[in-house]
């Protein structure tokens, strides 16, 4: 990073008039919340005021969000009409984003589909699965595909279909294999200061302007467990 953030270093994977793709790094929320740390929009917007000496207010638009202890690889529209079209792909389903996740246990099928329904409680920040036709319950639904298994880890790829809250934290807790170090859904298993192994692995969408399929990756890092698997 350039400016007062120098000492932040954030990958940048793809750039043009339109696009910032970028590899967030863990435990960097990607927008101001009241811990009032360094965030991913402030921080991506004084990259670009001082790198390309820009006067005034720097637009950054935020399209999609992942949860502060998760990294991996983000899209952020640098144009209004870049924004608003990569929403409607969101919105749509058209913007597609893979996650690699070390889970706890093997699941009992090596791949297969999640469906549930999730409502969140804002008081707590936390996200349950309830019934169908509970008041505010919204459905969850993502593929997942088993890698490798190992001393009681698993290595899974996981193909997002809808954007809720903690979903595939949730979702794989409820599946009885919770992620490995969730202090949240999976506290009576994972151990207190474990970094929790979910990763942004890829994202597909289409250019805002250019009409052409983009595939931004991002590998996983060379840190705990994802190293068992390497």
């Amino acid at each position: 990073m350039t400016g007062k953030f120098a000492n932040i270093n954030i990958n940048i994977i793809y750039e043009d008039n339109h696009l910032l793709v970028v590899e967030k790094p863990v435990n960097i929320p990607v927008q101001q919340d009241e811990s009032n740390d360094p965030d991913m929009l402030t921080l991506l917007k004084e990259d670009i005021k001082v790198r390309y000496n820009k006067p005034g207010e720097v637009f950054l638009g935020l399209v999609h969000r992942l949860d502060r202890p998760v990294g991996g690889v983000m899209v952020f529209a640098k144009t209004s009409k870049a924004a608003s079209r990569l929403s409607e792909q969101i919105r749509t389903r058209e913007f597609k984003k893979v996650y690699n996740a070390v889970i706890n246990g093997v699941p009992q099928k090596e791949r297969g589909q999640l469906e549930h329904y999730l409502l969140k409680d804002n008081a707590t920040n936390t996200v349950r699965v309830v019934e169908k036709n509970v008041e505010g319950a919204k459905q969850a639904l993502l593929n997942y595909r088993v890698i490798g298994s190992i001393n009681g880890l698993s290595l899974v790829s996981i193909n997002l279909h809808t954007g809720r809250p903690h979903q595939i934290r949730v979702q794989c807790a409820a599946m009885g294999n919770p992620l490995y170090g969730d202090q949240k859904y999976g506290a009576n298993i994972s151990k207190p200061g474990q970094q929790i192994a979910l990763w942004a692995t890829e994202i597909t969408c289409m250019h805002p302007t250019k009409k052409e399929e983009m595939v931004f990756k991002c590998e996983t890092p060379h840190t705990e467990p994802w190293i068992r698997f390497k």
